[in-house]
């Protein structure tokens, strides 16, 4: 069995990158580690290829940005070009510029990404997303290529670099307000099930009821994308069931909008007749009318420590992974009220 870089890494307790560096001999190494490192190549017989002394030899000052779909359906979302300024912000500061992937599907996209890493166009990616199975995490871990989540990753937790927020316990304070408000028949609308942070908020909020001797009927769980129109699409399906609820979790505020407009054009009034909580706290939700409750996650603060993570991992090659938790806030404003 052909004995790879992994191999060397795991047997001498160092990153996959140290031993890149190792192999091209980058001064930012100790002695001591590349003295083990290359016994350890010895006693396994790994000979290094031209790929990894290419990738050990980075020094381009750019950055990469992945988008979690086509960078025109994203932008329509608020989150994004708030994340994109935090990260931009931390990546000027350090003389870095950006390079955003492009395409129109999955496909486009993941090729995008094996072109920029191929043609040695950056140093590094930030992932805005993360989802199970996901073809680009994949390929840039089996790589060896630094990048970070803005997500928790699926599986691989301990290898690779996320930043996040505490999204399970986001929606379970979310479900835990909207009980102690009297609601028991309680909705929840979120991004694709395939998403991290939609089932940790799921997760979140089922548990909180559950506590609560409350039932989530699979009726009261839907997924689409994160968009008004989705918001609106959902309004449709829920409020047309023998028992509609009396509270929505939305978990992004361009959904929580379009439910807002959807009751609003059914006669509802909110926070009435149904109250709603959305996460994000995008400045739409504040001037939304009525304003939005909302769980602030911090938007700029998860795109600025993520590019911060990512320099870190591209100039020094001791970085090790790390997780950084981003402190949320549920923001109490005018669309929740007491079921009577």
């Amino acid at each position: 069995m052909t004995v790879t870089i992994k191999d060397v890494a795991k047997k001498a307790n160092v990153a996959p990158s140290t031993v890149s560096r190792v192999i091209a001999d980058n001064p930012s190494i100790s002695e001591k580690t590349k003295r083990r490192v290359r016994k350890v190549m010895s006693e396994l017989g790994y000979h290094p290829n031209l790929n990894a002394r290419n990738l050990a030899n980075q020094t381009t000052k750019t950055l990469g940005l992945v988008m979690p779909s086509s960078a025109s359906k994203a932008f329509q979302n608020p989150f994004f070009p708030e994340v994109i300024r935090g990260i931009s912000s931390f990546a000027h500061m350090e003389g870095y510029a950006l390079y955003m992937s492009t395409g129109e599907t999955e496909e486009e996209i993941f090729n995008g990404v094996v072109k920029m890493v191929q043609g040695r166009q950056i140093g590094g990616i930030v992932l805005l997303y993360s989802r199970e199975n996901d073809r680009i995490i994949q390929y840039l871990h089996n790589q060896n290529f630094p990048f970070v989540l803005i997500g928790k990753p699926y599986d691989r937790k301990d290898e690779i670099t996320y930043v996040d927020n505490d999204n399970y316990t986001a929606a379970r304070e979310v479900a835990e307000y909207l009980i102690s408000l009297g609601h028991k028949q309680i909705a929840f609308i979120g991004g694709g099930s395939d998403l991290l942070v939609t089932r940790e908020r799921l997760a979140g909020m089922s548990d909180a009821l559950k506590l609560a001797d409350i039932v989530l009927p699979k009726e009261y769980i839907l997924h689409f994308d994160f968009s008004r129109e989705s918001g609106q699409q959902a309004v449709e399906e829920l409020m047309g069931l023998k028992q509609p609820p009396t509270a929505i979790m939305a978990t992004d505020d361009l959904i929580g909008l379009g439910v807002l407009s959807a009751l609003s054009k059914k006669g509802f009034v909110v926070p009435k007749d149904v109250s709603i909580v959305s996460f994000n706290n995008a400045l739409l939700s504040e001037i939304a009318s009525p304003p939005l409750s909302t769980v602030d996650v911090n938007i700029y603060q998860l795109g600025y420590e993520a590019a911060k993570a990512l320099v870190d991992k591209v100039e020094n090659a001791e970085s090790t992974a790390k997780c950084i938790i981003i402190p949320h806030k549920l923001l109490k404003r005018q669309t929740c009220d007491h079921y009577a």
